[in-house]
């Protein structure tokens, strides 16, 4: 089966994080506005408050404006609302601000203090501040100022309400969809492993639906009718080819025995050679149907209720000590080396019909004197069978086409065949499971038979040259 998608990669997730970023800018840009508002009606109520007792203090008797500057700093002990009095050469005279602020313009105008105002009972720190300045008739400098550090504490307030507000609402929010998010995970792995077996080519299983009616359960519908009418017309084409094959099977061998008798009364004529030939052709014919029907046989995926524990390694003894002599005759050297394996459960006859047909094949294809191989060791997983020829290799575009019946690559046009041979092998490796990966040697062609099931897209060794794209095995 395929490996579990990442959970970050649902639907749900982007949804939760997509809404969770908007809730999150909305709740920033939100706050923002309100801070902003806060703060300019606040500023404008401090300018106000500046303005008047501006007004007041300015207006008081010149000869009593001393004292009536240190009376309203008396009033504010913490130096919230300060206030100086400062001569021509911009000396204190009377109240709390002991410095002139010298960023500060002389125009009745409120303005924020560059530098701010020390606060007495903060050691002296300093402070933002809005303050105004006013020249007075008699030259003296009138100062006021306000500390603005409500406001400030009004706008930190607002920020760590919105930091809870953030936290109280994405962390449920998180928690929930993580919950919500269980159950179509739950169900896309149902859906996941049951596409498994139609993805090896059972098209009699069909895709779990929920009473939930909801999207997945309506896709899961259509894909079920697809299913449906896949295997319909399926089953009709195979039905038709395996009838046309049977049914043709009889009257074919009929006439070949007709003409194997006439041929032996004409023994010595030149008809003799004609009715040579026709045989060979009519064997032809009759050896297509027997691998037509010997695939559709091997397609029925019952006869895998009898499979039992088989020895690898003996197999591919018995395929080496088969082909051996073939081989000799080829003059080719024929490798065999097996390590220890692990049996597997599968059928011995089948696995040896599929190897000896690989096994062949590579003795076919490569030229007398050329080299075969046959390796066998273990991976992580199970068995791994290696056919190592030094022949002309199956070029990188005809491997995936190989496995379609009847099909013949431009290397093997002029080799006899009928292209079924490994239909045969494709047949077998899918009824066990298995995956057949097709590659590249250094002088010829590398096949690699798994004895263990590989999901699409997998690369379980490192000798391939190419992922192995879905479980379907060779065929040359």
């Amino acid at each position: 089966m395929n490996a579990r998608p990442n959970a970050w990669q649902s639907a749900t997730s982007r949804l939760i994080l997509i809404y969770g970023a908007l809730f999150a800018v909305w709740g920033f840009i939100l706050v923002g506005v309100i801070q902003w508002e806060t703060t300019r009606y606040l500023n404008g109520v401090i300018d106000q408050m500046l303005l008047q007792r501006m007004h007041y203090i300015a207006s008081t008797d010149p000869a009593r404006m001393p004292a009536t500057v240190d009376a309203a700093s008396a009033i504010d002990p913490h130096g919230i609302m300060s206030v100086g009095l400062f001569d021509r050469e911009h000396r204190p005279v009377a109240g709390n601000i002991d410095r002139l602020p010298v960023s500060l313009a002389q125009d009745g105008q409120v303005h924020m203090l560059e530098h701010g105002l020390p606060r007495p009972d903060r050691d002296a720190e300093r402070v933002r501040a809005r303050g105004l300045a006013n020249k007075l008739p008699n030259g003296d400098i009138l100062v006021i100022a306000k500390d603005t550090s409500t406001i400030d504490g009004l706008g930190a307030i607002i920020r760590r309400a919105l930091l809870w507000g953030i936290s109280l609402t994405i962390i449920p929010g998180l928690l929930g969809g993580f919950l919500l998010r269980r159950g179509p995970r739950k169900r896309i792995r149902a859906l996941q492993e049951a596409t498994d077996p139609i993805r090896q080519g059972d098209l009699s299983k069909r895709l779990p639906v929920s009473r939930r009616g909801d999207e997945l359960d309506q896709l899961a519908a259509i894909v079920n009718t697809m299913l449906g009418e896949i295997e319909r017309l399926m089953s009709e084409v195979k039905g038709v080819c395996d009838n046309i094959a049977h049914d043709l099977r009889t009257p074919l061998t009929r006439l070949r025995a007709r003409l194997y008798r006439t041929q032996q009364q004409l023994e010595g004529r030149p008809e003799e050679a004609l009715l040579e030939a026709s045989l060979v052709d009519i064997d032809a014919v009759l050896t297509r149907f027997r691998a037509l029907l010997r695939v559709s046989e091997l397609e029925d995926r019952n006869r895998a209720a009898c499979f039992d524990e088989v020895d690898v390694g003996q197999v591919l003894r018995q395929v080496h000590e088969f082909y051996a002599p073939v081989a000799e005759d080829r003059g080719q050297p024929f490798e065999l080396d097996v390590q220890p394996l692990a049996p597997i459960r599968a059928d011995a006859h089948l696995l040896f019909e599929a190897l000896a047909n690989l096994v062949g094949n590579a003795i076919k294809f490569t030229p007398p004197g050329g080299k075969v191989s046959l390796r066998a060791s273990m991976d992580k997983r199970g068995p791994r069978v290696d056919i190592i020829d030094s022949g002309p290799g199956i070029p990188a575009d005809e491997r995936d086409a190989v496995t379609r019946r009847f099909y013949r690559g431009d290397n093997s046009r002029t080799t006899a065949g009928s292209g079924l041979g490994l239909s045969i092998v494709s047949a077998i490796v899918r009824l066990h499971g298995y995956a057949l990966d097709i590659g590249q040697a250094t002088t010829g062609a590398r096949l690699t038979l798994y004895c263990y099931p590989v999901a699409p897209g997998e690369k379980p060794g490192t000798c391939l040259t190419r992922a192995v794209p879905e479980v379907t095995p060779l065929t040359v």
